[in-house]
């Protein structure tokens, strides 16, 4: 063999290991960067605007200025949107200036819940205080109570023990918010998963992965179902009290058991907020549910994106297939349309919120 011949073997195989090394690397990725386009072709489309106005009784605006007001108005007409619950409101004058500025721009349009500081709770007649200032609030203009994730998970008493959700020095509160007639909107805990092993098995583990503060175990700072059940003691300790559980009560994936628990408690109602892909993966089981339950389901979305509203909209009004949920770190899998039926569509989108929320405006929906 020559020097030539061999020059070009040797020229030849370090390009045939070089196209090898690069096309092996160029096939390897992680998990978080693997989200292939689907190649299947079915009948379908995006739905921009909801059929029937609807009550979003599940968003958050730290903002709540006349400016701010007018740039959101925009953004719920292309959505009809008849009205937004604000669960950010506050309490004392915070929440009062909401109000004058929903009332001096949109007041039939905008809603604010009031919030309660459980800081103090070791304080002397803490629960009757509590109470008084969430009376105020609810006279100077707040239509209800929404209790965020922190009780249960994070509050703490002066002797550093978890403040738990059913602590009976909270009772006041409650039958505050049933003497006035207003609902709770309240969050507990987060999805049972980031309880679990955070391992192969986990359906939430890219989450956990990319949001790895939102891990919890037994003892940071409970277990999932004492917390969950603490929340349910409230529920049946104070019945004349009407509770809105926010994300379908963390059961979305279990319908079953989120039946059996609206059975026993009837004065549980539940939104839907920021638990959609639960449902669009399930559309049968989802669509008999929501048939079922029709009367104590609402529309909620939770975080305050318009553009992924129509995903909502698709899944409960439509009956397509296999379309992109928009988060792949929150479902990996592909949503399927319920269409319920008008009716059942007009009670999630407004009707159930129009009997819970006191005061809204009726004329802005349908009969």
């Amino acid at each position: 063999m020559t020097k030539s011949s061999i020059s070009k073997n040797t020229t030849l195989l370090v390009f045939t290991f070089i196209f090898i090394v690069f096309n092996a690397v160029g096939q390897e990725m992680s998990f978080e960067e693997y989200n292939p386009t689907s190649t299947l072709v079915v009948p379908g489309k995006e739905i921009k605007r909801a059929k029937f106005p609807f009550i979003d009784v599940h968003s958050h605006q730290r903002d709540m200025s006349v400016g701010k007001l007018t740039s959101l108005v925009k953004d719920m007409e292309s959505l009809n949107e008849g009205i937004m619950v604000n669960l950010s409101g506050g309490s004392g004058a915070s929440l009062k200036s909401k109000v004058d500025n929903i009332n001096k721009s949109f007041p039939n349009r905008f809603v604010v819940f009031a919030n309660v500081d459980f800081s103090s709770v070791d304080d002397a007649d803490w629960g009757e205080k509590a109470a008084q200032k969430l009376e105020q609030d609810i006279k100077n203009g707040a239509k209800g109570l929404k209790i965020f994730k922190s009780l249960g998970l994070r509050y703490k008493d002066s002797n550093g023990e978890r403040l738990a959700i059913d602590d009976a020095r909270l009772d006041p509160v409650w039958a505050k918010c049933a003497a006035m007639g207003v609902p709770v909107l309240i969050h507990a805990a987060d999805p049972k998963s980031f309880w679990d092993d955070m391992d192969g098995d986990n359906e939430r583990w890219l989450e956990l992965k990319t949001h790895p503060r939102r891990k919890r175990s037994s003892t940071d700072p409970a277990p999932w179902e004492q917390i969950i059940q603490e929340q349910h003691n409230v529920f049946k300790r104070h019945p004349k009290t009407k509770f809105i559980n926010a994300h379908m009560g963390w059961y979305a994936n279990n319908l079953g058991k989120l039946g059996t628990l609206l059975d026993a408690m009837p004065n549980m109602n539940v939104g839907i907020a920021a638990v959609i892909a639960e449902l669009g993966r399930q559309p049968q089981n989802a669509r008999a549910f929501f048939i079922k339950y029709q009367d104590r389901i609402l529309f909620g979305k939770d975080s305050w994106r318009p553009e992924e509203f129509p995903t909502y909209f698709r899944v409960l009004e439509s009956n397509d297939e296999y379309f992109p949920y928009y988060k792949k770190y929150h479902a990996f899998w592909a949503m399927y349309g319920l269409k319920l039926p008008d009716e059942v569509l007009r009670k999630v989108y407004y009707k159930n919120a129009l009997n819970l929320i006191p005061g809204l405006d009726k004329t802005l929906f349908e009969d």
